[in-house]
């Protein structure tokens, strides 16, 4: 938390190239896969959860609802069996793993499915719109670093979009292809194209500004367009700044001003393995890229995450073709509803959808064309996190309005010859999105009862519980089981957190207001933003005042109010404001300005309680 007695403009400000390059030596995880042990327990887990929920779902609404409050115990039933569909079509999206085989790279272009004759040729395009050269040159470093299988020619090319001071110069001492364009059409799509229309690569790696590449990229995933109906690979992301933060005992030993015994026996007594200030932002993406991106591969649904990703330039060329041909045969429809006007220039050749979410728009196109993917399972490129709250706000309104967008304007795209499975991958992913709608009834459901008396369900019987707690124990078992033992709490965190950001995002697109394209800030934040905290500071003002105003009612025995409705909302809601908590340590957050391992941990110290160095 803020140090009251730390003035915002003694706050030090943080180098970006200083603060990244303290993380360099970190080195990826290794994501190894579900054991078939492990995948026998997940199964049965799930399958016992799923019974139980239905079980549960019977008798809520058969038994439970609350016939003098009828209407808001309906839509708390109506927000439990949607969060349920949800829950059924996570465990679909990921059931089971299964990693398509690693070949060699192709030597010939006959191995990789490509006419004509000579060498293999793959571009390596770094797109940069607003990001620093102190940013851009390690990515273009290690571009240039990559190991270049035999029979492979490589050309890396610098998109500068911003015309910014010094990319010119910088492409220059690296004797590297620059490219820029006049205007910002398509954005980072349009961008993409304009290299691509000035470019002859067989294969496109896609790089962001801050995609530094391992050396071996190119020969652990060119063997993968073998398979001459293989569109496109992707990578998972890996941040490699995220802060460890500190333990307990690093925290309280440091701080000691004398060695007391206390401090000698903390490690001793197994206290929780918790880091403070660790993922401030909840950035690291490992089960969505582990779990979820990795088990849809066995559909062949993973979809491009565009960092780190590598495609087949045929199969972009020709569903933009397609894609071009649709859009002008219904150009008068479109026209009246306003989305070619907001997606598509008919007459222009796009092989990545001009769209904020070009990537999974992109992805969606090629899949209901019968283009595969593969999702290969190990980190083969290092990524910058977002470095303040408003970098993180600006990264998931953007994610959250291109979804929007979709779902609302391009779901014809999902009546193509696209298989079912793969389908309901996709649906899975915009069910998340659409909980928007019945997320805050489940949130503040127990806020309205604290502040009423007006319980959601008949009574707190000893019925309740028998049908309610061991859905609960065994979906927690089965989501934890499922997904390695990952810390998945912080998804639910986030689905809470981000709540406000996807009704502002759904609300803009119900409008017509077109998405914008704005690029995640590659530079750590030097003030706290308290803007993105209002509100969870509004959610927890109302939460905590609901519990102050039932404990009131409880103990003057106001009508409706009992000790078990007091018990019950109000363990759900402390329960819930934890998420919005975790929002207002996001603001409150800062980066140290010495990497985490430095002998000098005070800084850190203060960063693990959002503090910092003055």
């Amino acid at each position: 938390m803020e140090n009251p007695g730390v003035a915002t403009s003694k706050v030090a400000v943080v180098s970006s190239s200083d603060y990244f390059n303290n993380f360099a030596d970190r080195k990826p995880p290794d994501l190894q896969p579900l054991s078939q042990r492990s995948t026998a327990v997940w199964h049965c887990l799930a399958g016992v959860t799923i019974g139980l929920g239905f079980w549960y779902l019977h008798w809520r609404w058969t038994a439970s609802l609350n016939p003098e409050a009828i209407v808001f115990s309906t839509l708390v039933v109506c927000a439990e069996t949607a969060a349920f569909l949800g829950s059924m079509l996570f465990f679909f999206d990921i059931w089971s793993e299964k990693d398509t085989a690693i070949k060699s790279a192709p030597i010939t272009r006959d191995e990789a499915g490509l006419d004509g004759d000579g060498s293999i040729a793959v571009d390596i395009f770094v797109t940069t719109f607003d990001e620093g050269t102190s940013v851009v040159r390690p990515t273009l470093v290690d571009a240039i670093g990559v190991n270049v299988p035999e029979g492979i020619s490589v050309k890396v090319t610098l998109l500068d979009d911003g015309l910014q001071t010094g990319m010119k110069q910088l492409a220059d001492e690296l004797s590297v292809e620059y490219l820029s364009r006049d205007t910002n059409h398509g954005f980072k799509a349009g961008n993409l194209r304009n290299a691509l229309m000035q470019s002859r690569g067989d294969f496109v790696v896609i790089c962001d500004a801050d995609t530094r590449l391992f050396p071996n990229f190119l020969k652990n995933t060119l063997g993968y367009f073998r398979d001459p109906q293989v569109a496109w690979v992707q990578t998972p992301h890996w941040f490699y700044d995220i802060p460890d933060g500190l333990t307990l005992t690093q925290l309280t030993t440091f701080e000691l001003t004398t060695r007391s015994r206390f401090a000698s026996l903390l490690p001793a007594v197994g206290l929780p393995k918790y880091r403070f200030g660790k993922d401030p932002f909840l950035s690291d993406p490992v089960v969505f890229f582990d779990v979820i991106q990795r088990r849809r591969n066995r559909n062949g649904a993973s979809f491009c995450c565009g960092a780190g990703s590598i495609h087949r330039r045929e199969a972009l060329f020709r569903d933009a073709l397609e894609r071009r041909s649709h859009h002008a045969q219904s150009q008068a429809k479109r026209s009246q509803t306003g989305v070619s006007q907001r997606h598509y220039a008919v007459n222009d050749l796009q092989p990545f959808c001009y769209h904020v979410s070009e990537d999974i728009l992109t992805s969606i196109g090629l899949h209901s064309k019968g283009w595969k993917s593969v999702f290969h399972p190990a980190v083969e490129a290092r990524m910058l996190s977002p470095w303040s709250v408003s970098a993180w706000a600006t990264q998931k309104l953007k994610y959250a309005g291109g979804t929007f967008d979709i779902i609302l304007h391009d779901y014809s795209m999902f009546f193509g010859n696209m298989r079912w499975a793969i389908k309901l991958h996709y649906f899975a992913t915009f069910w998340s999105y659409i909980a928007v709608l019945w997320l805050p009834i489940l949130l503040f459901a127990p806020v309205f009862s604290l502040f009423t008396g007006i319980a959601p369900i008949e009574s707190y019987s000893q019925d309740f519980f028998l049908h309610l707690l061991p859905v609960l124990l065994f979906n927690e078992l089965a989501v934890f089981w499922s997904c390695k033992g990952y810390n998945t709490h912080t998804g639910r965190a986030l689905a809470v957190g981000t709540l406000s950001i996807q009704m502002r995002a759904l609300y803009q697109v119900i409008r017509g207001q077109r998405p914008k394209f704005p690029s995640t800030p590659k530079k750590p934040g030097n003030r706290r933003d308290w803007k993105h905290a209002r509100p969870a500071l509004i959610a927890l003002a109302i939460m905590y005042a609901a519990v102050a105003w039932g404990v009131f009612a409880t103990s003057h025995r106001y009508e409706g109010h009992s000790m078990s409705l007091l018990v019950v909302n109000t363990f759900w809601v402390l329960w819930n404001s934890g998420a919005f908590l975790r929002l207002l340590r996001m603001s409150l957050w800062l980066p140290p300005k010495q990497s985490m391992r430095t002998k000098n941990p005070k800084p850190f110290i203060a960063a693990a309680r959002g503090e910092n160095e003055i």
